[in-house]
């Protein structure tokens, strides 16, 4: 009768708890298994297994690792704000320009407990924590010095890509030692398979008429000789701008134009004239054939003309 008892007030208890206790809510795209029961933490659960949720109290400590490469204080804005902080940041801005403003200059606190690996989620920063105005946050391509360490002693016992040839060389059993006539046995082969290769793309391409002139030429050369009787045929034109800019310069000149090219005319009739007063040398000696003839008559007896 007295566990009946106690069992009856454990559930009214219960009863009386569950009101307060509420599962959150879960975000899209992110596994309730993450999250640890409420009704768990407040031993209340019975679903056992087949909760949704874990009943694992280590989870919320092994949520995701915490980012060295970004600065938390970064991703706070107003939406996270109360009153009291909105007053606070507004009066820090009234007095901001006699105060050291905030630097891209890494804390050098922030960079001791990360080489020390004593940087985590509870670390505060001994300058001042949340207040510290320099950057927690290891800049872009920063290495750690133990990295660094570890990344030197990897490239000093790298080996250059010679002795990686000459070792692989020296594991393979059989092989055959190159030289200078096997080359050129080999050399001399390759050749001559590709000779016959072009032979039989060329008469590939013959078999179909697709040749070009070049492989035409050099297959036979007599096929672009002249015939005896070719020729070729040059047609050659005449300029036509000097008789062309004449006309454009006549017609140009006008009443003017006309009156010097009358004159200029009359200059040539004249010059005609004169030629024609000159005789030249065939006239002449005709002349004088003509003359001497004439004379000789005159001379001969019996003339009437004679005394």
């Amino acid at each position: 009768k007295k566990k009946e008892e106690e069992k009856a007030r454990e559930k009214e208890l219960n009863d009386l708890f569950k009101i307060a206790v509420t599962q959150p809510k879960v975000p899209p795209g992110v596994d309730p298994k993450s999250i640890v029961c409420e009704f768990f933490k407040a031993g209340q659960c019975t679903k056992g297994f087949k909760c949704k949720f874990s009943h694992d109290l280590n989870v919320q400590r092994k949520g995701e690792k915490i980012d060295i490469y970004s600065d938390k204080r970064d991703q706070e804005t107003m939406e996270d704000w109360d009153q009291e902080t909105l007053e606070k940041v507004v009066e820090s801005k009234k007095t901001e320009y006699n105060q050291n403003k905030p630097t891209e200059i890494v804390c050098k606190h922030f960079l001791e407990a990360v080489e020390k690996k004593q940087y985590g989620w509870f670390w505060v920063c001994p300058n001042g924590g949340k207040d510290c105005h320099y950057r927690h946050a290891l800049p872009p391509g920063y290495v750690l010095k133990s990295q660094m360490k570890a990344l030197l002693e990897e490239e000093s016992e790298k080996i250059t890509i010679e002795e990686e040839i000459e070792n692989q060389r020296s594991k393979t059993t059989s092989s055959t030692p190159m030289t200078t006539e096997l080359f050129m046995q080999w050399k001399t082969k390759k050749m001559e398979e590709r000779e016959v290769s072009l032979a039989a793309q060329r008469a590939d391409r013959a078999k179909n008429d697709r040749m070009s002139g070049r492989e035409l030429f050099l297959s036979d050369a007599s096929l672009f000789v002249d015939d005896a009787e070719a020729y070729e045929a040059y047609h050659r034109e005449e300029p036509e701008d000097t008789e062309q800019k004449g006309k454009d310069d006549t017609t140009a000149a006008g009443p003017s134009g006309t009156a010097s090219a009358a004159a200029d005319s009359e200059d040539i009739l004249l010059d005609d004239d004169d030629d024609d007063d000159e005789l030249d040398l065939d006239e002449l000696n005709e002349l004088e054939a003509s003359l001497s003839r004439t004379s000789i008559q005159i001379q001969e007896p019996g003339n009437p003309g004679s005394s």
